[in-house]
């Protein structure tokens, strides 16, 4: 981070935090601007005072450094709330080998789901909901380091393993009988009452909401078609008996029709949503349904059209859908849905989730709105609005800073030049 070797002196205070158990110290950040929220306007010159990895207060002007603390001086520098990102696969990396899954012990997930952890900090994302983890226990195990500071990265939301219809976008598929078997998740289920089991154990072994396969997937080994997998009964047993166990549930579902079962149900978050029709968005508006569009994972898939890395299957799939995300946003907006930040990260290269915006906007959203949907609208997706998505007293001390305003430019949180995450500086 270039940033922090212009002014290694202060920083390298502040570093200390990260190792420390708790923030214990009080840390003054200056900075030349402060976004508080999506929306307000920029302020002037201003200082932030951060205590025990909290938000302490917002003053006008530069204020001297109590005996003590630590300064962090960023002139030039913007100051925004953390990026949030809904949809993540922290312990994945793009790729169409879907044979590793025959080779890769569970270890190896978790050394990747680290790397991906501080990768995605340093791109100012400070809060990620991670979607179906590739091994069970990992994204657990990484909430866990993350928070504690063990590990540097974001503050993690988890489903842990994905919950799918046997054979369906999210069970092993694609390979011999007797090594799907082998390789089979324990979280496929049929009928409601079995679907039912598969949320109570995914909340037994520490799942913070639930992802489910509503529909057929892009990537997945398999063509016959991209609409509903579960039945209404099992949908809405899954989504009964996460409520039951506090738990939202978040549905992967591309086709129309799929997405319009899955809001039926009650799920609060429809995720990619491609084929979104005037019917299934106004069932989703009555529900309180909320998009996630994740236009970066076309983009990250369509550039590997062509070079060989997914069958043949997989490339008739991502040119199939390629049309109808041009405009998803668009449609989204059109019919009133709400619609909050998410990348897919995972399917294209963790680090390059702020790229999100730029589609956004693309898509008819203004920079502000772009802003919104990845500070405040994500937080209160997260039931975290009064924790997260705002640089204010009580909050959560998760800063980021850029050059420029990203009001006027939302492209600038394309390049992060300073990340705290609950009060500790990511190196």
């Amino acid at each position: 981070m270039k940033l922090l070797k212009r002014m290694s002196a202060p920083v390298a205070a502040a570093l200390a935090l990260f190792a420390a158990p708790a923030a214990a110290d009080t840390v003054i950040i200056h900075a030349d601007s402060v976004i508080t929220d999506a929306d307000a306007e920029p302020t002037g010159r201003a200082t932030v005072t951060v205590t025990d990895g909290r938000i302490v207060s917002i003053e006008e002007g530069w204020s001297a450094t109590p005996e003590g603390a630590t300064m962090i001086h960023l002139e030039g520098k913007t100051l925004v709330p953390g990026l949030v990102d809904l949809h993540t696969h922290i312990s994945g990396d793009p790729g169409g080998e879907f044979w590793r899954a025959a080779v890769n012990p569970p270890e190896w997930y978790t050394l990747v789901a680290a790397k991906n952890a501080r990768v995605t900090a340093l791109a100012g994302f400070t809060t990620i909901r991670d979607l179906g983890s590739r091994s069970d226990q990992v994204t657990q195990s990484l909430r866990r380091a993350t928070a504690t500071g063990v590990v540097p990265g974001p503050r993690i939301v988890t489903s842990g393993r994905t919950i799918a219809i046997v054979g369906g976008h999210g069970d092993v598929n694609g390979f011999r009988r007797e090594v799907n078997d082998a390789l089979a998740t324990s979280f496929a289920c049929t009928g409601a009452v079995e679907c039912a089991e598969m949320v109570r154990t995914a909340s037994k072994y520490g799942a913070d909401l639930i992802k489910i396969t509503a529909t057929g997937g892009v990537l997945s080994q398999q063509g016959r078609g991209l609409e509903a997998h579960f039945t209404p009964e099992e949908m809405k047993a899954i989504v009964d008996t996460a409520r039951i166990l506090g738990l939202k549930v978040a549905a992967h579902a591309h086709g129309a029709r799929g997405i319009e079962a899955a809001a039926r149900a009650g799920v609060q978050t429809i995720e990619h949503g491609t084929y979104l029709d005037e019917q299934a968005a106004r069932v989703m508006r009555e529900k309180g349904t909320v998009l996630v569009p994740t236009l970066m994972a076309l983009k990250g898939v369509s550039e590997n059209i062509g070079t060989g890395t997914y069958t043949p299957v997989v490339e008739a799939k991502i040119r199939e859908v390629s049309p109808y995300m041009a405009s998803l946003v668009e449609r989204g907006r059109e019919y009133g849905v709400k619609i909050a930040f998410g990348t897919d990260a995972g399917v294209f290269p963790h680090g390059r989730n702020a790229e999100e915006f730029a589609l956004m906007v693309e898509q008819g959203f203004t920079n502000r709105e772009a802003l919104a949907s990845a500070t405040t609208i994500a937080a209160e997706v997260l039931g975290m609005q009064n924790e997260i998505g705002r640089i204010a007293p009580g909050y959560s001390a998760d800063i980021i800073a850029v050059d420029g305003n990203p009001l006027d430019d939302v492209t600038v949180l394309e390049d992060v030049d300073f990340v705290m995450v609950r009060g500790r500086v990511i190196e």
